[in-house]
């Protein structure tokens, strides 16, 4: 699919979910978007992550609009993070900023969505509700009983009491898989926190079309540049290939 020259232009959202003021940028091209993916980011991360901004412009040069917001409890979002942050809780802020576009902008007719790391888990948890048309994910954990120990032992996670863990933090997503088709699953091989099998497992139960790109020596963070420019090209092809109809 060949990129246009549209130049992008963003600007700040705020929609509302369960009495929480939710924070989001629209980036879109100049003229008329011919569909939009809306992104979701990772437990502790925001609608700032590198990956986010770098594929929005990616989408912008097709045609595409991208709109990336914070869950509750992150970035600029209302919310206390530890009370707030439960799978079920970030699945209906997504469903809330997907009523959102489709209700107060213009951005075509076809969906994507887009989830990174348990932002994946989430948009593959409201898949059957939501029923994009294309799905990207990275490094998303099928299952939380073996993400949760690396969470809890992790320098930058480990903050959280045990009852957040234990309480907020359990799912399976696995009953949801069935059914799922127009999916893209990255994962690296090397992935400290969340296990290539889960990635392998996701894309084994879902519905063709599908595809699944193993980095090799990829970690959960996507740090090396080359598996970051796979990424980028990969995905927007992707969305390109299945919103631009």
């Amino acid at each position: 699919m060949k990129a246009s020259k549209k130049k992008a232009v963003s600007k700040n959202i705020v929609f509302t979910v369960d009495n929480f003021r939710l924070k989001g940028t629209l980036y879109q091209p100049l003229g008329q978007a011919e569909g939009v993916i809306i992104g979701c980011h990772g437990l502790l991360s925001d609608r700032t992550s590198p990956k986010q901004q770098i594929l929005a412009k990616q989408c912008n040069r097709l045609g595409l609009a991208y709109f990336a917001f914070d869950h509750r409890g992150c970035g600029e979002s209302d919310g206390a993070f530890e009370e707030v942050t439960t799978l079920k809780n970030r699945v209906d802020d997504l469903r809330a900023a997907v009523r959102f576009i489709k209700a107060e902008m213009q951005m075509g007719k076809q969906l994507g969505l887009f989830g990174s790391s348990m932002g994946g888990t989430v948009c593959l948890a409201a898949y059957h509700h939501i029923q994009p048309t294309a799905v990207v994910t990275v490094a998303a954990p099928l299952k939380s009983a073996a993400i949760v120990r690396t969470y809890q032992n992790a320098i930058d996670t480990g903050q959280f009491s045990n009852t957040f863990y234990e309480k907020n933090l359990q799912f399976d997503i696995t009953p949801h898989i069935t059914g799922i088709s127009h999916l893209l699953v990255f994962h690296g091989d090397a992935d400290e926190t969340v296990p290539v099998s889960h990635g392998r497992t996701i894309h084994g139960m879902a519905t063709r079309p599908k595809n699944i790109i193993i980095q090799r020596g990829g970690d959960h963070r996507m740090s090396r540049t080359d598996h970051q420019e796979a990424f980028i090209h990969y995905a927007a092809h992707w969305y390109g290939t299945h919103l631009l109809k």
